[in-house]
């Protein structure tokens, strides 16, 4: 399913999935790393599909954004 970017600064960039079901957010942490958050809304008993990580360098946040887009983690 397609992403769209909906948030672009310096210390975020996030984006929503076409259905609105579902936003993956890129963010430098205080420390120098960056994180990942996949969040996805379930219609089901579980409920919310949740994934976070962190990595040394933006070009490592990069390619796990393109990974969770392409296959998502939840």
């Amino acid at each position: 399913m397609d992403y769209e970017r909906t948030t672009d600064t310096d210390e975020l960039t996030e984006w929503e999935r076409a259905d609105g079901h579902a936003t993956i957010r890129l963010r430098e942490r205080a420390d120098g790393q960056f994180a990942v958050r996949y969040d996805q809304l379930h219609q089901a008993d579980g409920g919310r599909a949740y994934a976070y990580e962190t990595v040394e360098s933006r070009a490592a946040a990069e390619e796990l954004v393109a990974d969770w887009r392409a296959d998502p983690p939840a």
